[in-house]
């Protein structure tokens, strides 16, 4: 009787242990890996302040090293970083990457992009295609092309219209670590962008002095995007890293 009895209650706990360990097992919900792409004049450590907070929450991220030679090779670059991760990933773009992240997105391990004060490429559009929809800022005379066809920011587009919220330190290693750009990626057109088959974000710069904010509010409408608009200049990820992150990882968890 006593050998029944304990078999009887061997088999309950059993029973009793089964939802436990398939909700154990069950897959958490959202993406885990994240990859971000810098724009024009700047490099991954642009995103130095917004990485610890994203590896804070478990993300796997990867700053893409984009060489800004053409736009076939930072979407290259790009692709490259998508295949070192292991499943889904979130593409995030700032600036100019929001073109790279328009045509590297259409590979099937990026399940989601987000664009943060970014151009948006509609289907044929480069970036001055883009720029061309609404009234350009006033950040035109700062740019400076050298000899062989690539374009720098003076000091004071920096300090006027890059980062005229960042602090004068920030200020100055922005300055003195960026990349120059290929003038001709600025005329490389995307086909086929990503966003149209994929669900997207938008972070919108409401104080940015180099693509117009109402540029980048029509454009989130246009492509559907979740979007928020932060009180900042060209570089939120600089000067609100908190916000930023916080909603990369919201729109990492819905995916």
């Amino acid at each position: 009787m006593k050998q029944f009895t304990s078999i009887v209650l061997i088999v309950a706990m059993t029973i009793i242990s089964l939802p436990q360990t398939a909700t154990s097992q069950s897959p958490s919900k959202g993406i885990k890996n994240v990859v971000l792409v810098h724009g024009a004049f700047a490099d991954g450590s642009s995103w130095s302040k917004i990485i610890p907070l994203l590896q804070a929450k478990g993300l796997n991220v990867i700053a893409v090293q984009n060489p800004l030679t053409s736009l076939a090779d930072d979407v290259a670059a790009t692709k490259r970083a998508i295949a070192q991760m292991d499943g889904p990933v979130l593409l995030v773009g700032h600036s100019y990457g929001g073109m790279v992240i328009s045509e590297a997105g259409k590979d099937p391990k990026v399940a989601g992009l987000l664009y943060v004060a970014a151009l948006v490429p509609e289907e044929g559009q480069n970036v001055n295609d883009v720029n061309a929809a609404m009234p350009p800022t006033a950040v035109g005379p700062e740019f400076q092309l050298s000899s062989d066809g690539f374009l720098s920011l003076s000091l004071k587009g920096v300090n006027e219209f890059f980062a005229q919220d960042a602090t004068p330190e920030e200020r100055k290693i922005i300055f003195v670590t960026q990349v120059t750009w290929a003038a001709s990626a600025t005329q490389q057109k995307v086909y086929s962008p990503a966003w149209a088959t994929k669900p997207s974000w938008s972070i919108v710069a409401a104080k940015d002095g180099m693509i117009n904010p109402d540029l980048q509010r029509f454009k989130a409408k246009l492509i559907k995007a979740t979007a928020i608009e932060l009180q900042t200049g060209h570089v939120p990820m600089v000067t609100e890293p908190k916000k930023v992150a916080a909603f990369i990882i919201g729109a990492s968890e819905k995916l």
